[in-house]
């Protein structure tokens, strides 16, 4: 699969994507007053060629496993046990057999300097390796999170960059990423992470609807800051977008309820602006709806 390559022209956008982006966007549609994506078929975006990039090393497996999938679950069981750089072997004789719940799991304990050390070219390069094998017949069931969740991490990277490597801040590549993983697995994380670059206009073209619409469905699976911006959003009518004062507050509150420690902090000053600002009847109208959501507040 052509994912990752050094050509960053433009793909030809498959039938029914947006002529304008030469990307899919996707229809639109209201359900029960909430929007909801019907998505369509996309390829995949490219990421940087494979010769571009510098062979990853790591620990190499000192045990001799009978599949992939042996020296995956030899690798949980010592992660949970505390040895991770014996995980990070057992991983990568996982990983050298192209399992991608291996190659994902090394990508998240570089990215983070988990039992390893933090190397985020390293991690760059293991979710490279995820996105190199997809295809674009559909995802794969058994690896789909894993997937989506390579192609947003690969688009945070592409946006902000790897300082020292050559791996540089490329805005419109962070785009394709996040919307491939949005669009097509329904990561919400992606899904966010779009709706910031629509809302900003970094990369593509600011909509601030299309960010509504985009916040609206990472908010949907209970993304906590989506819910945040979305509510503040819809109370004051951001860019255009129609004033809903009352969804707005709603989607405020899931958002409150599930801030943690203070990297929530602005989750929590969003909320107690709108909500002072807000009439009782309105109040009393957004807890009303808040009751019948409830089950949002758990699925994140």
């Amino acid at each position: 699969m052509r994912t990752s390559r050094t050509d960053l022209s433009r793909r030809r956008a498959p039938a029914g994507a947006d002529p304008g982006r030469s990307r899919f966007l996707g229809k639109i549609a209201a359900a029960a007053g909430v929007l909801v994506l019907l998505a369509l078929p996309v390829e995949a975006p490219w990421a940087l060629d494979a010769s571009v990039r510098t062979p990853v090393q790591v620990p190499v497996a000192d045990k001799s496993y009978r599949s992939a999938k042996d020296a995956l679950r030899a690798g949980v069981r010592e992660y949970n046990a505390g040895d991770k750089q014996g995980a990070a072997r057992a991983l990568e004789y996982a990983a050298g057999q192209g399992h991608a719940l291996a190659l994902w799991k090394l990508g998240r304990m570089y990215a983070e300097g988990d039992g390893v050390p933090h190397d985020d070219l390293k991690a760059f390069e293991f979710f490279s390796r995820i996105a190199d094998a997809s295809t674009d017949d559909g995802p794969d069931p058994q690896n789909s999170a894993v997937t989506g969740s390579a192609f947003t991490a690969l688009g945070t990277y592409f946006l902000e960059g790897i300082k020292g490597t050559y791996v540089r801040p490329n805005p419109e590549r962070a785009y394709d990423m996040f919307n491939y993983a949005a669009s097509y697995y329904g990561e919400p994380n992606a899904q966010y992470n779009l709706a910031r670059l629509y809302l900003d206009g970094t990369g593509v073209e600011a909509d601030p609807r299309q960010a509504a619409r985009w916040f609206n469905l990472a908010a949907e699976k209970g993304h906590h800051p989506a819910q945040a911006l979305l509510g503040d959003m819809l109370v004051n009518g951001l860019g255009g977008v129609p004033i809903q004062r009352v969804k707005g507050l709603m989607w405020l509150s899931l958002a409150r309820e599930g801030a943690e420690g203070r990297k929530d902090d602005w989750i929590v000053s969003l909320y107690q602006k709108n909500w002072a600002a807000a009439n009782e009847d309105d109040r009393a109208e957004a807890q009303s709806q808040l009751q019948t959501v409830g089950s949002i507040r758990r699925r994140h």
